[in-house]
Parts: structure tokens; sequence; C-alpha cells
């Protein structure tokens, strides 16, 4: 096992940590109360004395960034990859790999999970909560399936929206600015006797990139609209009601990418936009027994529907029973063939076996007499996806040292689609969970838990976490964690029946209308978990006279029986071949230098090995942020923030945001006028070729009014 060299900034953090002298000031004073997080293992905790590394975006910070969406927000996580597929496709994944998707992480809102299980991913343009809703962030670090279950593989991140009694009053909020940008949030809030609710409705709309690598018009603008409503009730002394309703609906352009297989096609050149509706319902009834013994119980529901219809044109025998046997017979022999008709037309089809070359022949005599005509059609690429869960979580303290969290979740996936799925696919899955805190002394913390989960498709798992923390004092502590975590493989991946019904042909294929394009695609229906296992040395510390908080990491994490192979209809062969490393270090430091001023950095440094190379390229070996939040007074606020990366797909992306904003006084009410530029510093496509602006600049305003 090894780890990358120290970074310097790394060195000097360390130097700060063990000064006698710092040390000394703070050692076992306790007068100021501790943060707490909760994420890590569901308790609540001091960032000394969680088992793993946390990162935690607060309000100040979150409206200091200017940022307009989560996944922006993320780049303040010290380890996190954040590009773009297009526009409107964010990829986010904590160390890389090479799936544009979040495949290996978890992300909630409020504890309900947003991981569409059906298609493996994460919409982050399209979570439904609004920014100005959004409390903090909680990011968990690393491998924590013993809390949050399968996915929870590499990273947790956790939104936590504002309580409903803290949202009183109305606020009105319009941003417009460059790329068609043109954003709007507003939210009521009230309260009663034992009650809080706020509604909030917001949108947002831009225009994505400019141009692709050929320079055409690049075809990724977005458009959202959402409804937030969020009740919290107090029933008695111990009983407490909380319960959401969100949705979304939007459309989100689509470059149109099909390229025809068989020589001399014009492709239809339409579009294949996505339409966009989402649905969530949370109820949760919490029940505090005594000070020292609570527990909830929450049920969820949530519906994705994507539709996305286009049109394409290929030739004929695109549609030809005998091809469409072929391919099923070797996928490679009837590509080859395909993609070659007219050099093979007259010396016959390529050598193969000798049913290979029988049905070769037979398309190709098809071809010689005339199924080399235009045909253009309607595919419909949709899909639907549900989710039902139901969790129970018991907290317990039995003794002042003592502490067990545990629980259990059904959960029931659902994914609907003729195309993906050739109909319904289905899923349910059982878990259950404890993680057991002792103080065995003053100094010392140690931690162990476990997840028991099984899946109707790809059965049971058992994944432990051991941990030990040394508490220095109690603000500052050290740490050792060992944790195995899985991914289970999604129903994409797993159980994909991939196939294109073609409507409205014009002509007609083989005299129908409607017929199977010959690619066809099968899941192994077999597929092993992804497995983790992850080793982690840490140190976590508040000066509380310097207002200085400090997290460092040094980590080894292996994945085995990695499902690499990218998501497409064309010699898609899934398999738990592959196996990723990742050792290095990150380094995360937020100082409040004095009442007006706010100091953030990170930084982290991954080496990553991979078998399959593509695992590699969604990793930079270095990348960080740099921040600063100043309060000028009379109601003038700035921050300056810096982000970079060396390589993230072999681009470098390094970007300046500045923020000003004045709040005047308006009687009863607030106003608040802000202007945000990003700069760009490099001069390359944002982490895929045919991501570009065509000025490197952007500047967008906003104006906030709450009373």
């Amino acid at each position: 096992m090894s780890f990358g060299p120290p970074s310097p900034r790394s060195s000097l953090v360390l130097a700060l940590i063990f000064s006698p002298a710092l040390l000394a000031d703070d050692l076992f004073l306790d007068n100021e109360p501790l943060p707490q997080v909760l994420t890590a293992t569901r308790l609540k905790q001091s960032p000394a004395a969680v088992p793993g590394s946390m990162t935690v975006l607060d309000s100040e910070l979150i409206n200091a960034s200017g940022a307009r969406d989560i996944s922006e927000l993320l780049r303040l996580v010290p380890g996190m990859m954040v590009g773009n597929i297009n526009g409107n496709q964010a990829a986010v994944n904590y160390h890389g790999t090479n799936a544009s998707e979040a495949r290996r992480m978890q992300v909630l809102i409020d504890g309900r999970s947003v991981y569409r299980a059906g298609l493996a991913t994460v919409d982050w343009s399209d979570i439904p909560v609004a920014m100005e809703d959004i409390e903090r962030i909680e990011v968990f670090r690393g491998p924590n399936t013993v809390s949050y279950g399968a996915n929870a593989l590499m990273a947790v991140v956790n939104i936590i929206t504002r309580n409903p009694a803290d949202s009183h009053g109305t606020r009105l909020k319009v941003t417009r600015g460059q790329r068609g940008i043109n954003d709007f949030y507003a939210s009521q809030g009230t309260g009663w006797d034992g009650g809080d609710l706020r509604l909030s409705l917001s949108g947002q709309q831009d225009d994505g990139f400019d141009s692709d690598r050929t320079g055409a018009d690049y075809r990724d603008s977005r458009r959202l609209d959402r409804f937030n409503l969020v009740v919290s009730q107090t029933l008695n002394e111990s009983q407490s009601i909380d319960w959401q309703l969100n949705a979304k609906d939007g459309s989100n352009q689509r470059p149109y990418t099909y390229r025809p297989v068989f020589s001399g096609i014009t492709a239809a050149g339409n579009n294949s936009d996505v339409v966009a509706k989402d649905y969530a319902g949370s109820l949760r009834w919490n029940l505090d027994i005594n000070p020292d013994h609570s527990l909830y119980i929450q049920g969820s529901a949530q519906h994705w529907d994507r539709q996305q219809t286009w049109r394409a044109c290929d030739a004929e025998v695109s549609f030809s029973p005998q091809l469409t046997d072929l391919w099923q017979l070797n996928p490679n022999y009837a590509e080859r063939l395909a993609r070659n008709m007219e050099r093979y037309t007259g010396p016959g089809a390529p050598a193969g076996t000798a049913a290979e070359q029988a049905l070769g022949n037979q398309v190709l005599e098809q071809w010689k007499n005339g199924a080399k005509q235009t045909l253009c059609g309607d595919i419909d690429q949709s899909a639907r996806e549900s989710r039902y869960d139901l969790e129970l979580q018991d907290t317990l303290s039995l003794s002042d040292s003592l502490r067990l969290v545990s629980g259990m979740n059904y959960r029931y996936d659902r994914a609907d689609s003729e195309t993906y799925f050739n109909g319904t696919l289905d899923d349910t899955t059982w878990r259950t969970f404890g993680q057991l805190e002792w103080r065995a002394s003053e100094h010392w913390l140690l931690q162990g838990g476990a997840m028991f989960e099984d899946t109707q498709l790809t059965g049971s798992s058992l994944t432990p976490r051991v941990a030990v923390n040394y508490l220095i004092n109690p603000r500052h502590g050290l740490r050792a964690v060992y944790s195995e975590a899985i991914r289970s493989p999604d129903m994409f991946e797993n159980n994909v029946n991939w196939s294109y019904q073609v409507t409205n042909l014009r002509p007609s294929a083989y005299g129908q209308t409607s017929a199977r394009y010959f690619v066809k695609t099968r899941g192994p229906g077999d597929l092993d978990k992804e497995r983790m296992r992850s080793r982690e040395l840490g140190y976590n510390g508040f000066f509380a006279e310097l207002g200085l908080a400090v997290d460092v990491k040094l980590f080894y994490d292996e994945i085995t029986g990695m499902i690499s192979e990218p998501l497409r209809n064309n010699q898609y062969i899934a398999s738990n071949a592959n196996n990723s490393r990742f050792s290095g270090t990150e380094t995360q430091l937020d100082w409040h230098v004095s009442r007006a001023d706010r100091l953030r950095l990170t930084y982290a440094y991954v080496d990553a090995k991979a078998s399959n190379p593509l695992d590699q390229q969604q990793t930079a070996r270095n990348s960080g942020s740099a921040g600063w939040l100043r309060d000028w007074g009379q109601g003038w606020n700035s921050a300056l923030f810096y982000y970079g990366d060396d390589a993230l797909n072999g681009y470098r992306f390094e970007r300046v945001d500045t923020r000003i904003a004045k709040r005047i006084s308006l009687g009863k009410a607030n106003l608040e006028l802000a202007g945000v530029m990003q700069q760009r510093l490099d001069n390359q496509p944002t982490t895929f070729v045919d991501n570009n602006y065509d000025e490197r600049r952007v500047l967008y305003f906003s104006a906030e009014l709450a009373f």
C-alpha cells in the first residue's frame, strides 16, 4: 500500500495541527458548543468523532458561491470530480471512474435517495429542490454502505433543506444573465400553534454550451419549473410529523447524435430532446420515547418520467430479420458486414462460421435487390421509473459512553421502457443496519457498524466498518478507519433488453410500417456486486481561538468486480472483469479570520490506477478550490472563488468566480442585489470535446426581496 506524496499545503497543515501552543490553548475546553454532523453514522457527532471524512457546505457558503446548480457547489468538496456530459447533464463522481453518471455515490434530499436505480443515474440539473431552499449539504467522503446501503460505494451527498420554522415570510428572487440565464424563486412560509409550512416555486433556464467540436450550434439548453411544499407539525411533547411534496417539470435539449450505420444514408437531423417530469412525496413520524431513546418511521414515493422521441433514417436492410439473427449470433461480424455492404456485395460475405456466412449472404442479396433504400421512422426512447421506500430507525443511548443506532429498510423499484427493458422490470430490497459508538475513555472512541442487504435481482451481501478515533480533546481527533462497501448492478447494467421499435416508417420496411431495428442488446443477468475496501487515516480539528477548522485525510481504496463498460446499444458486454485503486491525500481548511473575513481552501491529490484505462480518465490527479468571503459593512459583501483540476478526461479546468452583493433595508423588508462573474482561465473544452463556449466569461445578476 502506498500513498501519494504530501503537498506543501498538507505539510503546513500538519505542522499547525501538532503545534503544542495551539493545542494547549484548546486543551479539554468545551465552553462553546461543538458543530454537529449527522450524515456519517446517523448519530449526531462532532466532526472530530466522525469515522471518516466530512465536508459541510453551509448556507453562507452556498449563497456566497453564486452557484445555480448543486453540481457546481460540489466543486468545493475535496476529491469531487465535477464535469459535464453536456450543458444540462452534469457528471459528478468522487475520485472518478469512467462512468459519466453518479453510479457509485448515494445522493439524498433530507434522507430520501434520488439515485435512479433503473438507469443508473442522478439527474443533477433535475433534482427537484431550489438552491434557495437548501440549509446545508453534508458530504461523507468515503464508502458508507453501512449507513445508507448499496450505491453509497464511494461517497454520500445529503442535501438538507431549511426547516419551515426558519422560513417564515415571503421571498422573491429573479436572476438574469448571459447564455440565456433566466431563473426565478418565490416562497411563502407561515406558522401556527405547533406547526410550520413553506411553499416554494422556482425555475431555471439557460442555453448551455455554444458550439461543438466543428463549431456548429450545440443543442443543450434546458428549462425547468419546480414545486415544493414542506410541513412540520408537532403532535405532542414527544411526537411530530414532517411531510413533503415535490414536483418538477421541464425539458432538456439533446444534441442529435445518431449516425446511420449503412453508407449512402442521410441522417434525419431531428432533435432528440427530453421532456422530464418528477414527482415525490415523503412522510416521517418522529417519536422521542425519552431523552435517551428515539425512533422514526419514514415512507416515501417517487416517480421519474423521461419522454424522448425522435426521428431517424437508415437503410431498409437494417430491419432485415436475417441481419437481426446475425447480430444475435455475432455482433462484431454483423456490424462489420453492415458498415461495408458495398465492399462485400461482389465477393460475398466475409469469412466466418457457416451459419454467419449463410446469413450474411442472405443480407447481401437483400441489399442488391433494393433494401438499400432510405427509410425514416419514429423512435421512442422514453423511460419511467418509480420507487417506494419505507424505513424504520431507532436511536438509543445505552449509557453515557455507549450509543446505538439501528434500523431496517424496504424498497421497491420499478422501471418501464419499451426500448430499454422491452416492457417492465422491478426489484425489491430489504436492508438492516446498525452502528455502535463506544467511548472507551476520555480520549478513545471505538465505532463499529454493519449492513446486511438482500435484493431480488442480485442476492444478499454484508458490509462492515470499524473505526478508532483518538480525541486529543473534544475538538481535535485522529482517526483510523477500515470499511467495506458494495454497489449492486442496476437494472440497466444487469437486465437491459435494449432494442428499438421504429414506427411510422416511410416507406415501409419489408411491407411493414413498424419494425425492430437489427441491433438488440441483452444484459448478462448474473452480474455480481462491485466490492470496495477502504483504509483511511485522518485528522480533524477546530481551533476555537483562531476560528479555524482543518481536516486531513490519507486514503487507499480498492474496487474489484467493476462494471466499466459504456452503457450503449453497440456491443455492450457487461462484466465484473475490472478493478481500480485510488490512493492519495485530501486537505480541507475553513478559517474565520475575523468577523468580516472567511477563507476556505481544499486540495486533493488522487493517484488512480485501473485495469481499464477508461476508469482513469475521469480522475484529476490534482484538484482543489480556494475561497475568500468578505463582509465590507454597510450591507456590502463579496466572495472570490477559484476552482481547478489539472486533467479531467484529458482537459484542464480553471475558473474564478466573483460575487458582489448589496443588501438594502426597506423598512421591514430587505432587498439584496448581486452580480456574479465567472471567468475561465483555461481555453479548453469542458470535460468532453463538444462542450465549448464562445466566450470564457459569463455574467448574471439577481435581485432578492424578503419580507
